[in-house]
C-alpha cells in the first residue's frame, strides 16, 4: 500500500515584508511538488487579509492547499501559546486540515501543540547587530527561539554558517538540528518576459546592476550610495537598479534617509529604485544585468544570491561567512565598510561588460534543487518519526 503524502503546514509570509521569507515558501513547493511528487502536500495558512496575488501564486503549485482564516491575522494566538501553552484557534485549524507536522517561520504555536514541529530559524541576525534592533524587537525574536528550543522542536537552518551561530548563542541545545540550504528553480513562466522590454520600461541603460534586497538597515545601501559617491568624483558612470520594498517595521525612516543622501549628492541617475516588481521583471533584469550586486551586512543565506548562481550571474558581494559559503570563492568580494572597494570592483566589471547578455538557467540547477527538496522531506520525516518514537537518525 503506498502510504499516504505527509501534510505539513506553513503560515504564509508576506512579500511585502519580507520577500526572501515569501520566495523560499514559493521555491521550496515547487521543488517538492517538482522531485518529490505526491510524497508531500504543503497547506498554507493564510489570514483574511493576505494579500490574493500572493495567495493564488502560491496555491497554483501543484499540490499545494491553502487554509484562509482570522486565526491567521496576525498573532491573535501568541500570548495564550506563550502564557498555557497552545495557541488554540491553530491548533484547531490544524486538526482539521489533518496537518502532519507544523513548520514555525516566525511563529509559535505553544509547548502543548499535540502535533510534531520544526522550528525554521533562518539567522540569529538580533544576536550578531543587536544594535540594528528596537530593543523589544530583539527580545521578542530571543525569547521566541529560547521558547522554541526549549519546547523540543527540530531546529532547521539555512547555513552552516547559521549553525555555528546557533551553537555559540545556545550552547545547551539539545535539539534535533538540520541544516537545508536553499536553492530556486525559476518558474519557466517567469521566464517568458524579455528582458531588453523590461530594461526599457524601467528607464534603464544597457549596462546595468541590479541590487534587489529590500530597505532594511542591514542590507547596506548606505555602503552603495558611497561607493557611487567615490565613482561620480573619478569620472565613472555607473548605474545601480534596485529594487525590493521600502517597509522595513524596526526603522520607518529608514529608505527616506538613503533617500535624501542620494539627492543630496547628485546621484539619482546612478542609483534607480523601481519600487517592488513583479517576479517575471526581477528574473528578467537579474539575467541581463552586468552583475548582481549584495552589500548585505548579514544573511543567513541569501535568496538573491541562489537566484543569481541559478542564471550564472556574476556577482558582487559583501565578504561575510554566508556568501563565501554559498558562491565557495566565485564572486568579487568587498568588507562591509569599505565602499572604495566596491567602487572599484563596479568600475572593473563596469569596463569588462560588453553589450547585453541575457543568461538561462544553468546546467545541474537542477541538482542543487533536488537537493533541497531531499533535506528538506528528510527533516520532515525524521520529525514525524521522533514523535511517534521511531529512531531516527542524529
Amino acid at each position: 500500500m503506498t502510504p499516504r503524502p505527509l501534510r505539513f503546514a506553513f503560515t504564509h509570509i508576506s512579500r511585502r515584508l519580507w520577500a526572501g521569507g515569501y520566495n523560499y515558501q514559493r521555491n521550496l513547493f515547487a521543488a517538492l511538488a517538482r522531485f518529490l511528487p505526491g510524497e508531500f502536500v504543503p497547506v498554507v495558512f493564510a489570514g483574511k487579509s493576505a494579500d490574493e496575488n500572493e495567495i493564488a501564486e502560491l496555491a497554483a503549485i501543484p499540490g499545494v492547499e491553502v487554509v484562509r482564516l482570522e486565526a491567521f491575522d496576525g498573532q491573535p494566538g501568541l500570548a495564550a501559546a506563550l502564557g498555557l501553552g497552545l495557541d488554540r484557534g491553530a491548533a484547531a485549524a490544524f486538526r482539521s486540515a489533518r496537518i502532519d507536522v507544523v513548520v514555525e517561520a516566525a511563529r509559535f504555536f505553544g509547548w502543548r501543540l499535540p502535533i510534531p514541529a520544526v522550528a525554521w530559524i533562518p539567522d540569529l541576525q538580533h544576536r550578531s547587530l543587536p544594535q540594528l534592533f528596537p530593543r523589544t524587537a530583539r527580545w521578542r525574536r530571543e525569547i521566541g527561539f529560547r521558547v522554541q528550543i526549549a519546547s523540543g522542536r527540530t531546529i532547521m537552518l539555512s547555513s552552516e554558517s547559521a549553525l555555528r551561530d546557533f551553537k555559540a548563542c545556545y550552547p545547551r541545545a539539545g535539539n534535533r538540528v538540520r541544516v537545508v540550504r536553499f536553492a530556486t528553480q525559476p518558474a519557466a513562466a517567469f521566464l517568458n518576459t524579455d528582458p531588453s522590454e523590461v530594461i526599457g520600461t524601467h528607464k534603464l541603460p544597457t549596462n546595468y546592476f541590479y541590487l534587489p534586497n529590500q530597505f532594511y538597515r542591514h542590507k547596506n545601501h548606505q555602503l552603495v550610495v558611497d561607493a557611487l559617491t567615490i565613482l561620480k568624483h573619478r569620472g565613472v558612470d555607473v548605474v545601480i537598479a534596485a529594487s525590493g520594498s521600502t517597509e522595513d517595521r524596526r526603522e520607518p525612516g529608514y529608505y527616506d534617509l538613503v533617500n535624501s543622501e542620494i539627492q543630496r549628492r547628485g546621484l539619482e541617475t546612478h542609483f534607480r529604485h523601481l519600487g517592488v516588481i513583479p517576479l517575471p521583471h526581477v528574473y528578467a533584469l537579474l539575467r541581463a544585468s552586468i552583475a548582481l550586486l549584495n552589500p548585505s551586512r548579514f544573511e543567513g543565506w541569501s535568496t538573491t544570491v541562489e537566484e543569481a548562481k541559478s542564471f550564472g550571474v556574476p556577482m558582487i558581494l559583501s565578504d561575510i561567512d554566508v556568501h563565501r559559503e554559498q558562491t565557495l570563492g566565485a564572486a568579487r568580494y568587498f568588507g562591509v565598510d569599505d565602499p572604495d572597494a566596491l567602487a572599484d570592483h563596479l568600475m572593473q566589471a563596469s569596463r569588462e561588460a560588453h553589450g547585453p547578455i541575457i543568461r538561462n538557467v544553468v546546467p545541474h540547477q537542477d541538482d542543487r534543487v533536488s537537493a533541497f527538496a531531499v533535506n528538506f522531506a528528510a527533516t520532515i520525516r525524521q520529525t514525524v518519526r521522533q514523535d511517534i518514537g521511531e529512531p531516527v537518525e542524529r
